[in-house]
């Protein structure tokens, strides 16, 4: 059964930024917190070091050398 959220007090500041998000993901305000939402409580889901494997072949990863070369550069963005 769905339940109703509120959000109370929220920084005009992030809540331009959510609006942003949600124009750029064709969603209204409300589908893209609940999206936020979903995104952030599947980060807890673990994945295998077989997942972890397919995903850097799909992402063309050849070499452990390249792998760490694109984690380095990902965390200094950061």
């Amino acid at each position: 059964m769905p339940v109703n959220l509120s959000i109370k007090n929220a920084p005009e500041d992030i809540v331009e930024r959510v609006r942003k998000r949600a124009k750029r993901n064709h969603r209204s305000l409300q589908g893209e917190v609940l999206a936020i939402l979903d995104e952030a409580t599947r980060l807890e889901e673990r994945i295998s070091l077989h997942e972890v494997m397919e995903r850097n072949r799909a992402l063309g990863v050849s070499t452990p050398d390249e792998a760490t070369q694109w984690i380095r550069e990902d965390r200094d963005r950061r």
